[in-house]
């Protein structure tokens, strides 16, 4: 197994003059450069979805992604809004290993409060920052069909097939898609489901190079009492050692596990982020060092400097080695693919 990597701390922004103004706009441009028309999906909760300065600054780094020709796909939660409204009713939320029992009248508002409330929040807040959303669920044009995952659960499924073309045809207009975690079955019957396993599924049918979580916690810490343990890079085997050695717990592993769905399915790679941080997408897209955790399915080896270099080719000093691990992973995908056509 590979040793993970660990962050290393930003530095303070203290006079950002009009030289530093330029080094970052230049700093961004090999990642929107290597970027450009991905697919990347994020999944939207935590205080990023819920504190409205933060919601705003996520809105305008969806629109800022979408316009420098990436394709942003926006997966959303909704916990504590269903729960207060549940409240509302007077109906009080149950949940088995961190799932909501989802009864007829739960399933209901869970329908109503995704698709009413907090999906045209959004799709509100990205056409005020000057973007194009538009809202829909798992439901719409049979994206998600879903099968019951524990019949104790009531209306909670697990994602059984994606069908992503209304999303394609969606992105291939420009527009950013904006999913609420809910699908049906065969028969046409909804079902309450995960949204980090929601984002997961989409982004392996969408062919995604990358699938981002917004959490409340920095990221990986190998120790929860230390914030300077972040690992800024880590491995599926690396991960699964840590789920298995009680590292890794609670409410992480159920978002550690959607980033390894997402590697089998073949997504470039999977980050975990701190959604508290204002523009942490844009942190992590554009700049050298990222934030948070970048998971990949294996490590990458380390770049090797050409033997001869032009001078007026010569390449930066210093390349981001999260940028360089995604190049390599790319390079050998399209390299198997070659061989098997």
């Amino acid at each position: 197994m590979s040793s993970p990597k660990l962050s290393q701390p930003h530095e303070a922004a203290h006079d950002f003059d009009p030289q530093r103004r330029a080094q970052a706009l230049l700093e961004a441009l090999p990642h929107i450069q290597h970027f450009s028309n991905a697919v990347v999906v994020v999944k939207y909760g935590g205080s990023a979805m819920t504190d409205p300065v933060l919601a705003a600054s996520f809105a305008r780094d969806i629109v800022l992604v979408n316009a420098v020709g990436l394709r942003p796909v926006v997966v959303h939660g909704g916990g504590p809004q269903i729960g207060e409204q549940l409240t509302r009713i007077g109906k009080q939320s149950e949940f088995r290993d961190g799932l909501r029992v989802t009864d007829a009248e739960t399933l209901e508002v869970v329908r109503m409060v995704l698709l009413g409330k907090v999906g045209r929040d959004i799709v509100g807040a990205v056409g005020a920052a000057g973007g194009a959303a538009v809202g829909l669920s798992g439901e719409d044009a049979g994206l998600v069909t879903a099968v019951p995952r524990d019949s104790a659960l009531g209306f909670v499924g697990d994602v059984a097939a994606v069908d992503p073309s209304i999303i394609e045809q969606l992105l291939a207009q420009g527009r950013i898609p904006v999913v609420a975690p809910i699908g049906t079955d065969v028969a046409g019957q909804a079902y309450n489901i995960n949204a980090d396993t929601m984002a997961a599924a989409l982004a392996g049918a969408l062919g995604a190079s990358k699938v981002v979580y917004l959490t409340d916690v920095a990221g990986l810490l190998t120790d929860m009492a230390t914030p300077s343990s972040l690992l800024s890079q880590a491995t599926v085997s690396d991960v699964e050692a840590m789920i298995s050695s009680g590292v890794v717990g609670g409410g992480m592993i159920p978002k550690v596990q959607a980033c390894i769905e997402a590697l089998g399915q073949g997504v470039g790679s999977a980050h975990i982020l701190d959604g508290r941080i204002p523009h942490c997408v844009l942190l992590e897209f554009f700049t050298d060092t990222g934030i948070g955790t970048m998971i990949t399915a294996v490590a990458e080896p380390e770049e090797t400097k050409p033997e001869e270099t032009k001078p007026e080719e010569a390449a930066p000093e210093e390349t981001k080695p999260r940028l360089q691990a995604e190049q390599n992973k790319q390079i050998k995908n399209k390299q198997i693919k070659g061989a098997s056509s």
